[in-house]
């Protein structure tokens, strides 16, 4: 398994809604949605989009992907987002629906916008280096644009029939989505960046990164990864620290207990298993550990998320 594969493999995106946008005449709106990853995928037309200090025209068959849901303002080509007015109200009032963008003029982009959430923890170290808004994904991106094809294809039937099954398309086709713009940008990584995603691509950390996802419950040592790696103890040690930030063990242990926090809010395991399924010898001691990066033990922190889901 790759080690984006890995990365991603307890990454889920929940609660997926869908909206159908036309934009008619001049146009403008704006959204601000926390902890939130939003796709759009032009059907036709084009548009503006600023997000911070970028603005990024789309055109037809482009998809766009806003990481962690940062302010951003769209509105029609030829036009600003001065007047710009917030879309949450109407998206509230339309889920999975048509929204019109304005009542005079002529139809100038037809939008699927995509509103994800998703596992706030396991996605966490990988939001926190992700640019607001990823390169899009188009014909002319580099040649991928067979996959992309068949997903625009595939959406757009699906926004356009009432047939069952609709969501769970929609769902499967937010991940995949995902997966395409995030190895479209890491692949796009310059050598240069002090971005840590590049380890992925580094053909020796990649593997330990690997085995550390793979197999959390291992008792990893540094010698046991650098071999892993097909490196030297002391060469290991000290790239996986320039390149992701932190010490091997460091970011194990941040896995383990990351996972383990997915675990306990799963409520499908004892906690005793889960402190087995992530590598910890004991009960006490994974208590220990997770109390002193949550702040609470595993039983309170299970038993708090335990109240959210009933409420």
């Amino acid at each position: 398994m790759d080690a984006l594969s890995v990365l991603l493999q307890n990454v889920n995106l929940l609660e997926t809604k869908y909206y159908r946008l036309n934009g008619v005449g001049n146009w403008s709106y704006s959204i601000d949605k926390k902890d939130t990853i939003l796709f759009y995928l032009v059907l036709s037309g084009g548009f503006c989009i600023d997000v911070g200090d970028e603005v990024r025209q789309a055109n037809a068959g482009d998809i766009l992907m806003i990481s962690n849901a940062a302010q951003h303002i769209s509105y029609a080509l030829g036009y600003n987002g001065d007047d710009a007015k917030p879309l949450e109200q109407a998206l509230a009032a339309d889920h999975n629906h048509v929204v019109q963008l304005n009542n005079t003029g002529d139809v100038n982009v037809c939008l699927i916008l995509i509103e994800c959430q998703y596992d706030k923890e396991m996605i966490r170290p990988l939001l926190s280096v992700l640019p607001t808004l990823l390169p899009e994904l188009s014909e002319k991106s580099d040649g991928r644009f067979g996959v992309v094809d068949v997903e625009v294809k595939l959406l757009t039937l699906e926004s356009e029939k009432e047939r069952m099954g609709r969501t769970a398309v929609i769902n499967h086709w937010a991940s995949i989505m995902m997966i395409e713009c995030l190895r479209t940008y890491v692949e796009s990584m310059p050598e240069a960046t002090d971005n840590w995603l590049k380890a992925l691509k580094d053909p020796y950390l990649a593997k330990a990164i690997v085995a550390m996802h793979y197999e959390p419950n291992k008792s990893w040592t540094i010698n046991k990864l650098a071999e892993v790696a097909g490196m030297s103890r002391s060469s290991f040690a000290q790239r996986f620290k320039d390149v992701v930030g932190m010490p091997p063990l460091t970011y194990l242990i941040d896995y383990r207990l990351r996972l383990a926090a997915r675990y306990l809010r799963l409520q499908q395991n004892s906690i005793s298993r889960i402190s087995e399924l992530v590598g910890y010898a004991s009960d006490s001691t994974f208590s220990q550990a997770f109390k002193r990066v949550y702040g609470v033990s595993p039983k309170a922190y299970r038993q708090r998320h335990q109240k959210k889901l009933i409420a």
